[in-house]
Parts: structure tokens; C-alpha cells; sequence
């Protein structure tokens, strides 16, 4: 069985009341239950922390204790070299994920310097995108075993 960590990053636990019109109108506690239903035969861990040393942290934990990642890192995505650090360092699949397509957003958010250490990004799916990324991880860490 796969094992994979989920982590979301600042302001991720207001899902469902926070702009539902850009982020939608799930709470992340509904995400992660659809993704558990989804996936039966894979572990998950899920965090979400407010917190850029908290998600380093978890980050780096995941190192030893998962198959692969999935990070939403929200603001820190634009500018937290500190997690964008700690994903380089580790050595299993990381999938970086964002609710809204953030390349058609306020120029500030175009940008993420967590994208490129990452395997790949699914970004403008709403909650979707986290099914479209645990798809992607397991595929990583299929390939990765080959």
C-alpha cells in the first residue's frame, strides 16, 4: 500500500467560507473524505498548517515516513524559499496544487518558486485537482520504483 502526505498550506482550513466564489465551497475536511474514498488503497496523512515551519517540518517527516507528496502551499507557494528548500531536499515525488489557476490571477500569485522542485503542479481544478494529484503521485512513485 502507497502511502502519501498531504499537506496544505495559510489559510486552507477557511475553505468553504473563504471567497467560495475562487477557492469553492468544500471544507478541506470534505476534500480530504472524498480523496479516502477515492483512493481506498493508498494511506493518507493530511496537515494543514498556518504555519511555514509547521509545513517544513511535515515536509521533511514525510522523507521517511511516505511514499510520496501532495502541497498546497497557498501564499508560501510565492514566496517561501524555506519550503521551496525543503522539497528540493527530500527525496520522493512531491505534487504541488492549487485550487484556482493561479496563472490567470493578481500578477503576485502568477508565480511560484515551490513549482519548479516539485514533479509537476495541477492548478484551476478546484477540489478536483487534489484526485488529478494523487493520480499523478502514485504514477511518480510507480515510475520511481521501475
Amino acid at each position: 500500500m502507497f502511502r502519501i502526505t498531504i499537506i496544505n498550506g495559510p489559510n486552507l482550513n477557511l475553505l468553504g467560507t473563504r471567497e467560495p466564489e475562487i477557492y469553492g465551497k468544500k471544507r478541506l475536511d470534505d476534500i480530504n473524505n472524498d480523496i479516502e474514498k477515492s483512493f481506498p488503497n493508498v494511506h493518507f496523512d493530511f496537515f494543514q498548517s498556518n504555519c511555514e515551519g509547521k509545513l517544513i517540518d511535515i515536509i521533511q517527516e514525510a522523507q521517511h515516513s511516505a511514499d510520496g507528496i501532495i502541497i498546497n502551499p497557498g501564499a508560501y507557494s510565492h514566496y517561501s524559499i524555506a519550503i521551496r528548500d525543503a522539497l528540493k531536499a527530500v527525496s520522493i515525488p512531491a505534487i504541488e496544487v492549487h485550487l484556482s489557476n493561479i496563472a490567470s490571477r493578481e500578477e503576485f500569485r502568477q508565480t511560484s518558486i515551490t513549482t519548479a522542485v516539485c514533479a509537476g503542479v495541477i492548478s484551476g481544478f478546484g477540489h478536483f485537482g487534489y484526485q488529478l494529484a494523487v493520480k499523478a503521485t502514485l504514477h511518480q512513485i510507480s515510475a520511481k520504483k521501475d
